[in-house]
């Protein structure tokens, strides 16, 4: 487990611990099904129709999912190294809160629009399993959200910290 990961709360570390295992079943969920229509299609000619729907769906599901994931980590590309050697750790960690407070906007924005676009195509329907396309895009609502929590944990561990950035001196 990562030291960003251990420094949230126990609820947050047990619901990433629940998105990861979501995320491998998905994931090999993905891979049998992809595999086993190619194997399918080329080797005894005949074409599962619902697997690239399914595959579609798996795939959307897992990437915004895995934002979450990333986000409890702390593994988001940032770069760190020029604000650990000109700042203070105490500019630092206001500056940290106020990228945070941005990002958590900009996280509200996506979450809110993910919302209204789901909505709007909820009634219609896939091509092959006549599954709701809003099913499809719940997924950048549920994830951005999600992506949000952990944020918020690793905001809150910033403010309330004695030594934020205990974990990068080891």
């Amino acid at each position: 487990m990562s030291q960003c990961l251990d420094a949230l709360p126990k609820p947050l570390r047990k619901l990433s611990r629940i998105l990861d295992a979501i995320i491998a079943l998905c994931g090999a969920s993905l891979v049998t099904i992809v595999f086993g229509n190619a194997f399918l299609r080329f080797i005894a000619n005949y074409d599962l129709a619902w697997a690239r729907e399914v595959a579609t769906f798996l795939m959307i599901w897992v990437t915004f999912l895995g934002l979450a994931t990333a986000e409890a980590r702390g593994v988001h590309m940032r770069v760190t190294e020029i604000a650990a050697h000109i700042f203070s750790a105490s500019a630092r960690r206001r500056l940290d809160v106020g990228i945070n407070a941005v990002v958590a906007a900009t996280l509200v924005i996506i979450i809110w629009y993910g919302i209204k676009i789901s909505i709007r195509t909820w009634d219609q329907d896939s091509t092959v399993l006549y599954w709701p396309v809003g099913l499809l895009y719940a997924a950048m609502p549920v994830g951005v959200f999600l992506t949000l929590v952990f944020l918020v944990g690793h905001t809150l561990r910033l403010l309330v910290s004695t030594d934020p950035y205990a974990h990068e001196k080891e």
